[in-house]
């Protein structure tokens, strides 16, 4: 008998792991043998994934909550699905797909129906990850046709910006030293005058139409 090990993934620091956390202690797994990471199933290059598998023996099993969890990269999945069960001769058990533990029925045609879930799981993760993308990219470029802004919103202007800003519009000093007596980058000192200047000007069109 090889080693159980649990694998756990969330996609940020933000999300949270107790769910699949509980299901791995429900299968009796050891929680210094659970390997979680938290970041993209993009691909599998990720830190708790690599040591566990360095760590991985031959009988070893692997349990993962869903097949999602493992990745969400089609031709990755399959790849890594291949180095577990025929490089290390490890097993692999997906908990939300029975089918799909390589423990069970280990003859030809045991291993074309996992083969051939794994197939077409690993399909589906791929697609929704595409899609996620898609409607991801479709609700911002949405969001931007309506005047939604996005980044960060920027910080107050130093209390001695608009001295610094008069002294500079008539030429005064330079954009460099401006930019320094207000503790900025030139880059951003030049925008912030700008915006600055246009916000001058609603102001007074506003007062006219009053």
């Amino acid at each position: 008998m090889g080693t159980t090990y649990g694998y756990v993934r969330v996609s940020s620091k933000e999300q949270n792991e107790d769910r699949q956390l509980i299901a791995m202690e429900e299968t009796g797994i050891l929680r210094r043998n659970v390997y979680v990471d938290k970041q993209s199933g993009k691909d599998f290059n990720r830190p708790q994934y690599q040591r566990l598998i360095r760590r991985l023996k031959e009988n070893d099993l692997i349990y993962v909550k869903s097949i999602d969890r493992l990745g969400r990269d089609y031709g990755e999945i399959m790849e890594q699905w291949r180095i577990i069960t025929r490089e290390k001769h490890a097993d692999v058990c997906v908990i939300d797909m029975p089918l799909l533990d390589t423990r069970r029925e280990k003859n030809l045609l045991g291993t074309f129906i996992s083969d051939l879930v794994l197939a077409l799981l690993s399909y589906v993760s791929e697609n929704e990850r595409v899609n996620i993308h898609q409607r991801q990219a479709e609700g911002i470029a949405a969001a931007k046709r309506r005047g939604v802004r996005f980044g960060r919103r920027p910080g107050p202007l130093p209390e001695n910006f608009p001295e610094v800003y008069q002294r500079w519009k008539r030429k005064e000093i330079s954009v460099t030293e401006a930019a320094k007596e207000c503790g900025m980058a030139q880059s951003t000192f030049y925008d912030r005058s700008k915006k600055y200047e246009k916000a001058g000007e609603d102001e007074r069109v506003g007062k006219e139409e009053d």
